[in-house]
């Protein structure tokens, strides 16, 4: 690729956003886990969809609350045929215009806006899971690199090890078999790592299938797989998540559109206004006017009582329902998520400090005694794959735990890093 272009693309990168020249492939793209989650916020397809449903609900808020048109009517009246409609006994012009009750105009406003809103809290919702989902990629990447790093360093120790026993076997000290172990051993470090290749792309495409970009098209992620930080005290997050999960703030929005759907139904025996002005043509005659003022009133009331009315009250409740249990459903996805962070967590800083360095110890004393004749070749190969383990358990972990942040901060709505030492921000 031109060095300018590169310059570009990876300066655009640093900044936050990709160019759309790195974002069709053009070259690798590198990105910290912020970046690229600010990326799939800006790029990602479902956002994009979901703005437009936004669009579309303020569109029928416009329609709910549009003023009614006015109709057009002409007739000619005392046609001897309808070959000569010239041949007549008057005509009449008129305008007419159907005007709702004011409050109705109000409340159907209210209807819609609650819809609107709601549009608003579901596209958020949606913003949070994307972030999540962009967050848990970014660390699969993380993962499969350090895994590769892990058996890049495996097959190493494999090859030290195969060289030792041929040193060995050559002064006659092993037997030939274990030549062939250490072979065996070094061909599957390979093929592990052969099998990585294919687990690092996956991991790849996925995390270009949410930044909007094409599968194939390089990318490198710049931030590294740590311990993420201790979790804030549970109680506090309880009362964040009530006050910051979308779904929540999204149902109210249609209790309150559901409110005023009833009340508008309850209008029903408000009557509309029909208004009309004609102009009345008779041959031989001056013109003359004809006004008309129409009521419309319901006769048949137990319909809507029974129809409309009955179907926004059950709605009414039915909502009322659903956000009991929408709220007891938040805090136990908070409480669940909670939990499995802080087991992971516990269980990365375990892997790091206690079982990483002991299997590594392990393999050092084996590796060594079996160089000065000591240990035996199946000694070596048990350390050695007890390290790989452990390293291997090492990094699952560390992708877990800040898979399980990452789901965290999506059940309480919020990235913890915003939520103060003293409580909810």
């Amino acid at each position: 690729m031109n060095n300018a272009l590169m310059t570009v693309a990876l300066a655009a990168a640093c900044a936050g956003w990709p160019t759309a020249l790195a974002a069709q492939g053009a070259g690798p793209l590198t990105l910290t886990r912020r970046q690229a989650i600010d990326t799939a916020l800006a790029r990602n397809p479902a956002l994009a969809a979901a703005r437009e449903e936004i669009a579309q609900a303020r569109a029928r808020e416009v329609q709910a609350t549009a003023f009614p048109d006015p109709d057009l009517s002409a007739d000619v009246t005392g046609e001897p045929s309808l070959a000569h409609p010239r041949n007549n006994g008057g005509s009449d012009i008129g305008v007419g215009l159907d005007l709702p009750f004011p409050t109705k105009f109000l409340l159907r406003h209210r209807v819609s806006h609650a819809d609107v809103a709601s549009a608003r809290y579901d596209y958020e919702q949606l913003r949070q899971a994307t972030a999540s989902q962009t967050a848990q990629a970014y660390d699969a990447v993380l993962v499969a690199l350090r895994h590769q790093a892990d058996l890049t360093e495996g097959r190493q120790l494999a090859q030290d090890f195969l060289d030792k026993t041929r040193v060995r076997y050559a002064q006659g000290s092993v037997a030939r078999l274990d030549v062939i172990k250490a072979q065996v051993d070094y061909a599957q470090a390979e093929n592990a790592l052969i099998a990585n290749g294919r687990d690092l792309a996956n991991a790849r495409a996925a995390l270009n299938r949410l930044l909007g970009r094409l599968l194939g098209a390089g990318i490198e992620p710049a931030d590294t797989l740590a311990v993420p930080p201790a979790l804030p005290a549970l109680a506090r997050l309880d009362s964040v998540a009530l006050g910051a999960r979308p779904e929540l703030a999204s149902l109210k929005s249609q209790q309150a559109g559901a409110r005023a759907a009833t009340s508008l139904a309850k209008e029903f025996w408000l009557p509309d206004l029909g208004l009309s002005v004609s102009k009345n043509f008779v041959p031989g005659a001056p013109a003359t006017y004809t006004s008309a003022v129409g009521l419309s009133f319901p006769l048949f009331f137990w319909n809507h009582t029974g129809g409309e009315v009955a179907e926004a009250s059950h709605h009414e409740r039915e909502l009322n329902a659903t956000y009991r249990d929408l709220e007891a459903q938040v805090d136990e996805d908070g409480r669940t998520t909670y939990a499995t962070a802080a087991t992971a967590l516990e269980q990365a800083v375990y892997l790091r400090d206690q079982l990483v360095p002991e299997a590594r110890q392990a393999y050092q004393i084996a590796s060594t005694s079996y160089g000065l004749g000591g240990s035996s070749a199946l000694e070596v190969l048990d350390a050695r794959r007890t390290l790989l383990d452990a390293e291997s358990q090492y990094a699952e972990a560390l992708g877990a735990a800040n898979d399980a942040r990452a789901d965290l901060e999506r059940a309480i709505g919020m990235p913890l890093d915003s939520i103060p030492a003293g409580g909810a921000p």
